[in-house]
């Protein structure tokens, strides 16, 4: 039996309305056995991390993703969206290969490693690529094989979806779960979209799909078919008996949101994304007070330059509070609870990880409080929330397996992804 003891952490626990304390915490077969205010090592303990100045809390959850988009940062920054779009991003992608996905998930997943992440849903193409790189790293995935639907490709897209879901479900000592990706409303007719949308229905297959996240889209969805994005899904059925993850979601009326009441899944949220393309501010307040389950993802880093969630959190309670002028809105608790369990809820993986309780998964990071910015300790959920950054995660840890100690990645090289990421990234922006 391999076991794990942290001791004398602050544990945050991220159940709702619980207060930090501080104590052990017990690790068994990947699992928490045990949280306790001290737990004596046994004869038969593996590893003990002593965790002073050590903050415990579950591993943030990226809910939308593009990882192998860690290749094309920082080379189309400040452009207009469609221009960033089909000057830069179309181009270098069509350049892509199988072996440039691997290795632009693995830096993507190097990254989010040393700045907590311990699980995200990525949608892409070459999946297979991503699923071997979320495989060898250690980190817990939701994927999906993105499904557009404007040019006839003989079924090619939807034989490799499910594909990826036959092969690769429950795979990596299950940190692997797959979903069907409709990419968008504008790149999803109505008779393809409602055929993935049964099908998703009929194997209890969840759905991840793209939704209102610029005005164009809203523009082209009106002008053909006199429906806003989603209502147009919501006609369709696609809300119908199955759990979606929708991502983005910025551009909402209060019908939009009525609609969306009472839907499992819920909405991805991207503020920096969003920020940074000058997208708009995702309705998150009233989308939250409809009940609506509202997660957090960074999107890829081609359009968010950076994966680190800590920037995400920030940024969506800033957001809210400057867009409502009121800064109770979005408060540090709740924020960070977007990040992890309701996150944790949108992949449908929340019976697992997302809040550090006994029965759950090790899903967790330790945050280095040793720091003038992290000083002195007392409300920690405003802390961690408004003054940390990845950067200050020592330990990341999942199923119990100690992926990073130390700030040093324990399962994979970084020496060789930098390698090998700076020679694709050079091939496909070449010329750009």
């Amino acid at each position: 039996m391999k076991t794990l003891l942290i001791k004398g952490c602050h544990i945050m626990t991220m159940v709702e309305k619980e207060k930090p304390w501080i104590g052990d915490i017990l690790i068994e077969d990947g699992r928490i056995v045990r949280m306790a205010e001290a737990i004596e090592a046994s004869a038969g303990t593996g590893t003990v991390i002593e965790a002073k100045n050590r903050i415990a809390m579950p591993g943030l959850i990226n809910a939308h993703n593009h990882a192998s988009m860690s290749l094309l940062r920082a080379f189309s920054d400040d452009l207009k969206l469609m221009d960033w779009l089909d000057k830069k991003m179309l181009p270098a992608e069509a350049r892509m290969t199988r072996e440039d996905v691997y290795w632009g998930t693995l830096l993507g997943i190097a990254e989010m490693i040393a700045s907590g992440t311990t699980a995200f849903a990525d949608m892409y193409v070459h999946m297979d690529a991503v699923a071997e790189a979320v495989q060898d790293s250690g980190i817990r995935a939701s994927l999906t094989r993105g499904l557009v639907f404007l040019q006839d490709d003989g079924g090619r897209r939807m034989t490799e979806a499910l594909d990826l879901i036959d092969k690769w479900s429950g795979a990596a000592d299950g940190r692997i779960t797959t979903m069907l990706g409709p990419h968008a409303p504008y790149t999803c007719p109505p008779q393809p979209l409602q055929e993935v949308s049964a099908l998703a229905r009929s194997r209890q297959i969840p759905l991840h799909i793209h939704l209102a996240e610029t005005r164009e889209e809203v523009g082209k969805i009106r002008e053909k078919y006199n429906q806003t994005p989603t209502e147009y899904l919501h006609e369709l059925g696609v809300f119908h008996d199955n759990h979606v993850l929708l991502a983005h979601a910025v551009h909402l009326d209060q019908e939009d949101i009525g609609r969306l009441r009472g839907m499992r899944g819920g909405v991805a949220h991207n503020p920096v994304s969003n920020l940074k393309l000058g997208c708009g501010i995702a309705p998150v307040t009233e989308l939250l007070s409809q009940g609506v389950t509202v997660g957090m993802g960074t999107d890829g880093a081609g359009s968010a330059t950076t994966l680190d969630m800590f920037a995400e959190i920030k940024a969506a309670s800033w957001m809210q509070k400057l867009h409502y002028g009121d800064p109770t809105v979005l408060p540090a608790e709740q924020v960070l609870r977007m990040a992890t369990i309701e996150s944790a809820k949108l992949l449908r993986i929340d019976h697992e990880v997302g809040t550090l309780e006994v029965g759950k998964r090790a899903d967790l990071i330790l945050i280095d409080t040793n720091k003038p910015h992290l000083s002195p300790l007392q409300d920690l959920h405003s802390l961690i929330a408004y003054s940390a950054t990845g950067a200050d995660v020592d330990t990341t840890i999942v199923n119990g397996e100690i992926l990073m100690r130390n700030r040093e990645l324990t399962l994979i090289s970084w020496e060789e992804i930098q390698r090998e990421a700076a020679v694709r990234a050079k091939r496909l922006v070449e010329g750009l």
